[in-house]
């Protein structure tokens, strides 16, 4: 299939807010975009080599870019019902993206139109969820429904599969470390996994509360590998040397609701608190383990509109997000 290319003047820019919390020391900077294309939840984005931010819309069926530059938005069109839920963009400019209703990972060379696409090889990894490389380039992903994760090796397009053992266990979020090796929550039960990338062995790890939820999740530079808990509105932090874990409640609690996360150059862990209106950024200083900013998300101002996934762009000191009110937003961190 070879995808449509439409390209857009400039809407008008959403907002811009600068904030410093009551509680906090951080200045954070917030601008959106209003996406052109209504209803198509905006989400997943990524920052390719030259500046440029990728993004799917997971109900419009698309794949997007933005030139913040500009404010142009380029798009390009997917198969209808492909539900892309997440992209990546290799050193190449090729576009990776997770077809999610329709089974697949699909490639994207955004100078040709063209997409190839790379089937799961078992029926029961229906729907690929978040993508992440790891450093020699390769992709692991999770799996959520069907209960994956999984490996596609670039240098022969194959993918290999691992179940997580147990009903539900639901793989989300993903980070790899240095070692290759993937990190992911089981947003299902209360057990971050690894995966041996030389040997596909599982482990697992337990959260010391049974009704834990980890739903996205960071590591800093010390190893220790950080988590979101969804369901009872907590920051966790797991020692993978120890299993030691270790947790501090959200700003707003039980009603927080804790989403996106992404970590930056500094070991600081920022989150979105999706359950309060509007969503809040928060930064967290993981050397005072303290909460140093919550800065209200301006497009979340009349509704519960959910930040769900962020990622962090250290040559400019950024935080990229897409929301449910159909914006793309950053947040430009102070020191």
């Amino acid at each position: 299939m070879r995808a449509l290319a439409i390209l857009l003047a400039a809407p008008a820019l959403l907002s811009t807010t600068s904030a410093t919390a009551a509680l906090a020391q951080q200045a954070v900077e917030i601008r959106e975009w209003a996406v052109p294309w209504a209803d198509s939840r905006p989400r997943d984005p990524y920052v390719d080599s030259r500046g440029r931010v990728w993004f799917v819309g997971q109900v419009g069926d698309y794949v997007a870019m933005l030139d913040p530059q500009s404010g142009q938005f380029t798009k390009y069109d997917l198969d209808k019902g492909a539900g892309p839920h997440n992209l990546i963009v290799d050193k190449s400019g090729i576009v990776w993206y997770a077809g999610n209703r329709t089974a697949h990972i699909g490639r994207l060379d955004p100078s040709t139109k063209a997409i190839r696409k790379i089937a799961m090889p078992d029926s029961g990894a229906r729907d690929p969820h978040t993508l992440v490389f790891d450093p020699k380039g390769d992709i692991w992903f999770t799996v959520q429904g069907g209960g994956y994760v999984g490996k596609l090796t670039m240098a022969d397009q194959s993918v290999k599969l691992v179940k997580i053992p147990g009903s539900g266990t639901r793989p989300y979020g993903i980070v790899v470390d240095p070692q290759g090796r993937p990190w992911f929550n089981e947003f299902g039960t209360n057990k971050i996994g690894t995966i041996d990338p030389a040997t596909m062995a599982l482990k697992e790890y337990d959260l010391t509360d049974a009704g834990a939820r980890g739903r996205r999740i960071a590591r800093t530079s010390d190893g220790a590998v950080w988590y979101v808990d969804y369901a009872r509105g907590f920051l966790g932090r797991l020692d993978p040397a120890t299993g030691k874990v270790e947790e501090w409640a959200a700003p707003s609690a039980g009603s927080s609701r804790p989403y996106a996360m992404t970590v930056d150059d500094s070991d600081r862990i920022w989150y979105v608190e999706s359950g309060v209106v509007p969503n809040q950024l928060v930064a967290f200083d993981t050397k005072a383990k303290k909460v140093v900013s919550s800065t209200p998300i301006p497009s979340n101002g009349a509704s519960r509109n959910t930040v769900r996934h962020m990622i962090y762009h250290a040559p400019t000191k950024s935080i990229w997000f897409g929301t449910d009110a159909g914006t793309i937003g950053r947040a430009r961190l102070g020191s």
